[in-house]
């Protein structure tokens, strides 16, 4: 099932400020006595464990499909923008059918548990990755990584042309040659780390600077990258898979290629794509097995064979054409103060991104 896209941006922003500023991180919201405890729930082969999706259906569908194959618990998969799918949940509330969000970023379900709307996950599950691709509160993981990337066309440049920082792409000999996604969920959480690290002031700037440097628009990561290896734009902000998957998915070696932002700018953020169990979940113990089955062998090969993501335990190595995690010059950069997403959609509208 797909949710119908909530719209226009102002309503979802305002749900967003109105649910966040209003709910008190301390204060978890509980499930009506009329809904069935996980205690009770229905075998597995009768359960359908309900997954709001901020990850699309052509990259994690195959996954869900292999995981009831393996398990006999059938997903049912409701896809959508990260950041309207947070606002869904929140304006359900304990209503919300959802059992398990599957983010496509840190700050979306960052957001979730300040407003007590998820629950402790078991330590396993936690201690399986890195700290730093975790929740401080133990409320949601990661199970996949992501760095953002500058991609660019190889016929017109090398990296010596590029600027170690991103910032560097607001000078005005490069107006009109990049590209940006402003509504995709990982740019809005890069924005949100942006605001983190150089202030807001800092992050409204840079904004308003690409915006008056005709910063092309396009509405999804792939297509930037297929834009970038057209000739139709030098550079464009995505995530490091998609050049990967284009090529897998065509056959054909791009003249585009990834580069990394050098001396810790923010610009070489690398984020997560993660899970947090709804505190309201009928199916608990089908939603925690999906997140045990994610942090397995067979979940993450899945991200580092398919989609060419970064695998986030030592059970699998990432595809040997990536630049390893600890290569990249990251951001000194706490994944847990990403989740102000109403302030980095109210800044975008703020400044005409969106």
């Amino acid at each position: 099932m797909r949710l119908r896209r909530l719209a226009p941006l102002a309503p979802l922003l305002a749900l967003i400020l109105a649910a966040c500023g209003s709910q008190p991180a301390a204060q978890p919201t509980t499930a009506p006595e009329s809904q069935p405890a996980a205690a009770t729930a229905a075998p597995a082969a009768e359960q359908k464990l309900v997954v709001y999706s901020g990850r699309s259906e052509s990259l994690v569908a195959p996954l869900f499909e292999q995981f009831t194959q393996d398990t006999g618990i059938a997903v049912e998969a409701r896809y959508g923008d990260t950041a309207e799918l947070a606002a869904t949940i929140l304006e359900e509330g304990a209503n919300s059918p959802a059992d398990l969000f599957f983010a496509q970023d840190a700050g979306a379900l960052g957001a979730l548990g300040a407003a007590g709307l998820l629950a402790p996950l078991p330590e396993a599950s936690l201690d399986a990755v890195e700290p730093r691709f975790r929740s401080a509160n133990g409320d949601w993981v990661g199970v996949s990584g992501r760095a953002r990337v500058v991609v660019y066309n190889t016929e017109q440049l090398s990296e010596e042309d590029l600027p170690a920082s991103i910032t560097g792409f607001a000078a005005p000999e490069w107006q009109g040659r990049v590209g940006w996604a402003p509504t995709n969920g990982s740019f809005q959480a890069f924005v949100t780390a942006m605001r983190v690290q150089l202030g807001e002031e800092a992050a409204r700037g840079w904004l308003e600077e690409m915006i008056a440097n005709d910063t092309r628009v396009y509405e999804r990561n792939a297509a930037i990258v297929n834009a970038v290896a057209a000739g139709e734009i030098d550079v464009g902000f995505v995530n490091h898979y998609y050049l990967y998957q284009i090529q897998a998915e065509t056959g054909n070696t791009l003249q585009a290629a990834n580069y990394y932002p050098q001396d810790g700018d923010v610009g070489a953020l690398i984020n997560i794509a993660g899970v947090g169990l709804l505190n309201t979940a009928r199916n608990a113990g089908s939603a925690q097995e999906l997140v045990t089955y994610l942090l397995s062998a067979d979940g993450q090969r899945y991200f580092a064979e398919k989609t060419f993501e970064y695998p986030l335990t030592d059970a699998v190595q990432p595809d040997p054409r990536l630049r390893p995690l600890s290569e990249i010059q990251t951001p000194e950069l706490d994944l847990n103060n990403l989740s102000d997403l109403q302030g980095t959609l109210q800044l975008l509208q703020e400044v005409g991104a969106l």
